[in-house]
């Protein structure tokens, strides 16, 4: 299939774990994949991964808690593309975890929160313009089973994630007559990177909630994003699809 053919598609966080798996199945589906990612190393190796496999792939180092770098960011891809189709906020961080409330360091609290809550809100308004101008966008972004639920020991996480399933609501239903639709996924454990560098007893506390078991896998993830992203999800917006092995069931 090429669902994307002719279509550009920016993944923040696009430069390993969940953002790379989803850049590699648009970019394979024939979508122009523009990475968004802070890792200047890891943003080059990805971007030889994804050429190597001839997905056609750019790639832009910055902040996305930086509201210039955002809108110059968005600017060079218009500027080079003449257009944005897709947008999926996968950028995202943990911070510190297996500690309860009173534990938790306000400033790893507001980091939380300006990576995975504010800089969504960034990417999302500065691309939304050329969607309502093109009268078409898909816009995904990456919450998590923690938003819906709340991970204990997992204050910030689990607050920034929930404040993204209601971001997504919002904007959903504020460009529902547009061509423009804005969803969300809501993913229980994954096998990432990020995963692995928890500890272990979180890693199982998680995995110990989902029925089926295991950990869910990136290309999982990513194939149920590129049907959200597609043409053919045309009559859901502001919605928070499940990615949980049966442990979520609303």
């Amino acid at each position: 299939m090429n669902r994307f053919e002719n279509q550009v598609a920016i993944v923040t966080g696009g430069a390993s774990g969940i953002g790379l798996g989803i850049a590699r199945r648009l970019g394979g589906e024939g979508a122009k994949a523009v990475l968004f990612d802070q890792n200047e190393k890891q943003l080059g190796a990805a971007t030889k991964q994804l050429e190597a496999e001839k997905i056609a792939t750019h790639a832009v180092q910055l902040d996305v808690t930086d509201h210039e770098q955002v809108k110059r960011a968005v600017a060079g891809v218009l500027a080079k593309y003449g257009r944005i189709d897709v947008l999926v906020t996968a950028a995202g961080i943990t911070g510190k975890t297996k500690i309860k409330t009173h534990e938790v360091d306000p400033a790893d609290f507001q980091l939380v929160w300006e990576v995975n809550v504010k800089g969504m809100f960034l990417c999302c308004r500065e691309v939304l313009p050329a969607m309502l101008k093109a009268n078409y966008g898909r816009i995904v972004n990456i919450a998590s089973i923690s938003g819906k639920e709340g991970n204990a020991e997992m204050l910030a996480y689990s607050t920034s994630k929930a404040a993204v399933i209601g971001m997504t609501k919002a904007m959903g239903k504020e460009y529902a007559e547009t061509g423009i639709t804005v969803n969300a996924v809501a993913p229980a454990v994954v096998r990432t990177p990020m995963v692995a560098a928890l500890p272990p007893e979180v890693i199982k506390y998680m995995t110990d909630k989902i029925p089926m078991k295991r950990t869910g896998e990136i290309a999982e993830i990513a194939a149920l994003v590129a049907f959200i992203a597609s043409r053919e999800a045309s009559f859901t917006t502001a919605f928070t699809f499940d990615a949980t092995g049966g442990r979520a069931t609303y």
